[in-house]
């Protein structure tokens, strides 16, 4: 086992003993020391890697809340607003008009060669484009009254389709489900809210639900990783236990490519436990949790379960304590009642399985706190680390209460930028919008909190991220909440050893230090020195994973 030095500009360890260095020992893809060269040289006859000795390295990155289908970026059509970056070093440019948007579809309806094949295509969001109607079924319907089109939103909570998707899955006026938008003479209008509402239109959504299961995508997930810096990287809606009959074929496919060599980051799968509405036995899905847990690698864990308690904000999805919504319609939804989800909930805590509870809202929050609280009664855990994450409007009081129980927050710092200015002037308004993603006030309450981008939502990367918590800044300019700002420092330890405190695994990965794994991301300029409105336009070489180097595009 041959020894490694890393010679580079500067080496910023996030382990407050030793915060930096020149030159990292790594050997058997386990790390040896940081220091001066003088200092880890100590370890015996090494090889001189200086392949770095311009840039700066960092912790790999650590995204605690993502989604597999980011991977799907690139292989199936982008509609959304912002331009978007691409696991192969591309961008996909964003559509600005609801005309570009039609014409982008036209265009795909003509590429296809089977008339039958349906349309899919994800990133869209009616919100952005202020002063046009609610797109429905009927702007979908110049593109094709015959193909079925299924436009899956930004959030994941909604989606727009044609009258021909509707007409293909037998969805009429007269069911009686929640989450199916409806026009003023109670026609439906070709939006659905939420799970239960997309999947009546099953051809489309579960299409897109099945990519998650495919090896192509996931490995592209992976490099998507790579070119933002991310070595571990969550997947936080893990379908592995929903459908027991083809649980082993899933779980092959995720081994088989997240265990190969090529496969650039180590992935933490977090499962959902069940879909709204089925009879479930919890007791028995903690089991196939722990079941699972046993069948981990160094690169593919289990380490627990996700909730989702409610909508999005900008599709008025989430549920909001007084004084509600600034202006449209309420759709909020909770997909479970306070006593079921301590029956949920209780199975995973007693088991010591880790719980990630998606809340939007701040009255689905005080569910989440107030069933942690009673669970935590009756089976104590000093060290069980759920987290809620979104956590968008948390209020000062439910920070003092976290900060009480141990729970650990996760805010989506990015929704500073791409729904900023929405929630200021639409959802929430002013104050509300002000207090969005509150890490300076969790710092001062100690509750430990990550940052994330809930890929594919917004794109994968932690130099945005850290860029949206540090200035908070939206298009047009806002700064929201200034005194709800971070310093560069605090940004990264969100994004590194927080983030992994979170998923438990904060004493193999998240610092550079002795005998953690030698999981870098490699920087070209430092994050603690560049102008912080510079942050996000960090250039990226690519990251060492266990002491194997993996470029990225361009590096």
């Amino acid at each position: 086992m041959s020894i490694r030095i890393y010679s580079a500009r500067r080496i910023i360890t996030m382990n407050p003993s030793n915060p930096e260095g020149t030159h990292i020992a790594v050997r058997d893809g386990q790390i040896l020391g940081v220091g001066s060269l003088d200092e880890v040289a100590v370890w015996g006859r090494y090889e001189l890697d200086e392949t770095f000795a311009d840039q700066v390295i960092v912790p790999g990155f650590v995204e605690a809340h993502a989604h597999v289908m980011e991977g799907a970026a690139g292989r199936m059509p982008y509609l959304g607003y912002f331009d978007r970056p691409l696991p192969d070093g591309g961008t996909a440019t964003g559509i600005r008009s609801y005309a570009g948007l039609i014409e982008r579809l036209k265009a795909i309806d003509a590429s296809l060669s089977d008339p039958d094949e349906p349309i899919l295509a994800r990133g869209f969001d009616p919100i952005y484009f202020d002063g046009e109607e609610r797109l429905t079924r009927h702007h979908l319907d110049r593109v094709s009254s015959t193909r079925p089109i299924f436009l899956y939103h930004a959030s994941g909570h909604l989606a727009t389709v044609n009258t021909a998707m509707l007409q293909q899955n037998d969805v009429t006026a007269d069911l009686k489900v929640e989450g199916l938008g409806r026009d003023g003479n109670g026609e439906l209008d070709g939006e659905l809210r939420e799970p239960p509402a997309m999947s009546l239109c099953r051809t489309g959504y579960q299409a897109i639900m099945r990519s998650n299961m495919d090896a192509d995508t996931l490995m592209s997930f992976g490099m998507s990783a790579r070119n933002a810096g991310i070595t571990t990287v969550t997947d936080l809606a893990g379908t592995l236990i929903l459908a027991p009959e083809s649980r082993q074929a899933g779980k092959a496919v995720w081994q088989q490519v997240v265990n190969d060599p090529a496969f650039p980051a180590r992935i933490a799968q977090y499962n959902i436990p069940a879909v709204p509405g089925d009879a479930t036995s919890f007791d028995e899905v903690a089991e196939a949790i722990l079941a699972l847990q046993q069948e981990a690698t160094d690169k593919l864990r289990f380490p627990g379960v996700k909730f989702v308690l409610d909508g999005s904000i900008q599709g008025w999805s989430a549920l909001l304590n007084d004084p509600g919504y600034l202006t449209g319609e309420d759709h909020g939804q909770l997909l479970t009642v306070p006593d079921q989800f301590r029956d949920w909930l209780l199975p995973f805590h007693r088991a010591g399985i880790n719980v990630h509870m998606h809340c939007n809202g701040n009255r689905t929050q005080d569910l989440a706190i107030d069933t942690v609280e009673a669970v935590l009664k009756e089976v104590p855990w000093l060290d069980h680390r759920h987290t809620i994450t979104h956590a968008q409007l948390t209020t000062q009081a439910q920070l003092r209460r976290m900060a009480k129980l141990g729970l650990c927050a996760n805010f989506f710092a990015n929704h500073l930028w791409y729904w900023g200015d929405q929630h200021y002037e639409q959802t929430v308004g002013p104050e509300r919008a002000n207090g969005l993603e509150p890490c300076a006030s969790a710092l001062r309450e100690g509750v430990p909190f990550s940052i994330h981008s809930d890929a594919s939502v917004t794109p994968l990367g932690h130099l945005h991220t850290m860029w949206c918590a540090v200035n908070r800044v939206t298009p047009k300019g806002r700064v929201l909440g200034e005194q709800e700002r971070i310093s560069a420092y605090e940004a990264l330890r969100a994004v590194t050893i927080s983030a992994a405190y979170q998923l438990h695994m904060d004493d193999e990965i998240g610092s550079l230090e002795a005998g953690k794994k030698a999981d870098f991301a490699i920087l070209d300029e430092d994050p603690l020195t560049v102008q912080p409105m510079h942050l996000k336009d960090i250039p990226v070489w690519g990251t060492v994973l266990g002491g194997v180097h993996y470029p990225a595009p361009g590096g």
